[in-house]
């Protein structure tokens, strides 16, 4: 009964933590139903159209999903973490371990709810689209009628749900388990490291991309079906393992530019000390820029690539072209908003850090420079990483497919998704502090 007041009450206090995660959720959510639902048309399609439909549902909404819970994972992980002062007051008000880790996964459940619920009907449009599309291009007959039934509907909500409360249950762990004492202190300074578990996990699963960058380059020879789904898993999952790593890498970075940040002034000397005790926070925001940039730029230069080849039979070419366009623009949009909602989530976290650093004398332009100067270099990282995962992708499918180690591919691609990712995260971090520092100084230092 009080974890469940709490949970209402929570929801009702935070509603920028709670707008994030149900954005978080909700893109989840739709992106999962949108695929799922071809499960669902399939049961009226015939067996050769059958068969691209559970393909497509399988393979692409596979990676997809893989996506999307990392991601969502992510951002629920750094909300709750946020929360972590919070969690020791109500352990110095009385409230048990189990009160707080039952508030923690209630929130998460009422949240995935809320969104997955939300979900269905873009998720309904989006599937008429997606197999609109797949028609189009001769995939599957013109004209056939999209369903979206149980089967969207059921995986959806469920891993969505799962989703959040496995978020959930990590986080509180992560939370609960700590003293009062020692969770306020870490929420200002959090210097331990990264756990042996998550680097173990994170080395698995970039030592698999860069096996299947050395598997397209080695063993195919250039024409069998398989070579592109290879070649772009390897950089997903080099991504993915950069994304994994984020925090240990952050740590000897902050360390490297330590130095040159102190000479750029006041700002410059703050980033550098943000950096080293708030890696684990600040490498959230990586995320979700190593995961656009390397997704994206893998995807399209890949695609770039089979086209130039052109050796695959019009009709079929036109539908991988499709395929990998769609996954790509679902992909990329869904990354570049969760960039933006973490980046929100995060800055709006540290309000009560920006208004007490004006009430010791900072100038709100002062703020905004380092702000400004933290998500330059987070997206400089950022963009480093996420194109070192695209190489995983670009370099063995050049060589497989053209001989070459350098595609002919014009540099403009790449230029356009870092220019994307620079202003989403910079225009995201000036904004949000921004409108952060509306809040009069004694509210905001005092308050949070």
């Amino acid at each position: 009964m009080i974890a469940t007041k709490l949970v209402f009450s929570s929801l009702r206090r935070r509603p920028a933590g709670f707008i994030a995660s149900f954005v978080a959720l909700f893109l989840g959510a739709t992106i999962l139903m949108t695929f799922a639902s071809l499960m669902d048309t399939r049961t009226a399609a015939g067996p050769e159209a059958g068969k691209t439909l559970l393909i497509m549902a399988s393979v692409v909404g596979g990676w997809g999903l893989v996506i999307v819970l990392f991601a969502t994972l992510s951002t629920l992980s750094l909300l709750i973490r946020q929360r972590a002062p919070e969690m020791a007051l109500l352990k110095t008000a009385g409230a048990t371990p189990s009160q707080i880790g039952r508030m923690i996964v209630g929130e998460a459940a009422v949240v995935a709810v809320l969104a997955s619920a939300t979900a269905v009907v873009p998720s309904v449009f989006a599937g008429r689209w997606l197999v609109g599309l797949l028609g189009d291009t001769g995939r599957v007959p013109a004209g056939l009628e999209a369903r979206f039934g149980p089967l969207a509907v059921s995986m959806g909500t469920g891993i969505t749900l799962l989703a959040a409360l496995a978020a959930a249950v990590v986080a509180a762990r992560q939370v609960t388990r700590r003293g009062a004492v020692e969770a306020i202190r870490e929420a200002g300074v959090d210097t331990r490291p990264v756990g042996r578990l998550r680097v173990f996990g994170a080395s698995i699963v970039l030592a698999s991309g860069l096996g299947c960058g050395v598997v397209t380059m080695t063993v195919f020879t250039g024409t069998e079906p398989a070579l592109m789904a290879i070649g772009g898993q390897g950089g997903i999952l080099a991504a993915i393992g950069f994304a994994l790593l984020s925090p240990a890498l952050l740590g000897p970075i902050a360390a490297v530019l330590a130095a040159p940040l102190r000479r750029a002034g006041v700002s410059g000397h703050l980033t550098a000390a943000h950096l080293r005790v708030r890696s684990r926070q600040l490498a959230g925001v990586l995320v979700p820029i190593i995961l656009f940039t390397g997704i994206a730029t893998g995807t399209l230069y890949l695609q770039g690539i089979e086209n130039a080849a052109g050796t695959a039979p019009v009709k079929i070419a036109r539908s991988l072209e499709t395929l990998n366009y769609v996954v790509v623009g679902m992909i990329a949009l869904f990354a570049a908003v969760m960039l933006v909602n973490t980046v929100v989530a995060a800055i709006v976290g540290r309000r009560r850090e920006f208004g007490q650093q004006r009430l010791i004398g900072s100038t709100p332009s002062q703020v905004l420079r380092l702000v400004g100067t933290e998500g330059t270099v987070l997206v400089i990282v950022g963009v480093l990483f996420g194109s070192l995962a695209a190489v995983v992708t670009v370099i063995p499918y050049s060589v497989a497919r053209t001989g070459r180690l350098v595609p002919d591919q014009t540099i403009a691609f790449y230029l356009a998704i870092v220019a994307v990712a620079i202003v989403l995260t910079l225009g995201t971090h000036v904004g949000a502090a921004a409108n952060t520092m509306r809040t009069p100084a004694i509210e905001a230092g005092t308050r949070g």
